[in-house]
């Protein structure tokens, strides 16, 4: 599925559960797929009895791509033509997460039109926890 850019206008939006119930076992093959060992993401007592959190936490990193599924399913994949974002609160086993991206506005870029997307993911608490932007290729 490709957007094309006459189906959309600045305000659409779409919103995706990208993770239900996130689970260590989830965030640790995270671990090994990044190679990012860091133990604040693997180590349940050096996270909360060494760093003083109160458990181990998803990478951020790891919310980034999950987020990023909102946009390439509704663009369409190859797509993404940039894609930045802040983190702005952890995510803990067992949250669930909501991403939402929503079209800002629609330009033309080298002769093809571009949507300019705001991202948001949320846990299941409203909380945002990834804020950002992305740009993608619209079919004409």
């Amino acid at each position: 599925m490709t957007l094309k850019a006459a189906d959309v206008k600045p305000g659409d939006s779409r919103s995706q559960v990208v993770a239900e119930n996130l689970t260590r076992t989830q965030i640790v093959q995270y671990a090994g797929a990044s190679g990012d060992y860091n133990p604040l993401h693997t180590d349940e007592p050096f996270a909360r009895d060494v760093a003083g959190y109160p458990g181990v936490f998803a990478h951020g990193m790891l919310t980034m791509g999950m987020t990023a599924r909102v946009l390439t399913d509704w663009a369409g994949d190859s797509r993404l033509l940039s894609y930045g974002v802040r983190f702005t609160a952890q995510v803990w086993p067992g949250d669930t997460l909501t991403a939402t991206a929503t079209i800002r506005e629609v330009t033309d870029q080298d002769g093809a039109p571009v949507a300019h997307f705001d991202v948001v993911t949320t846990n299941q608490d409203g909380t945002p926890v990834v804020t950002g932007s992305a740009t993608a290729r619209l079919d004409p």
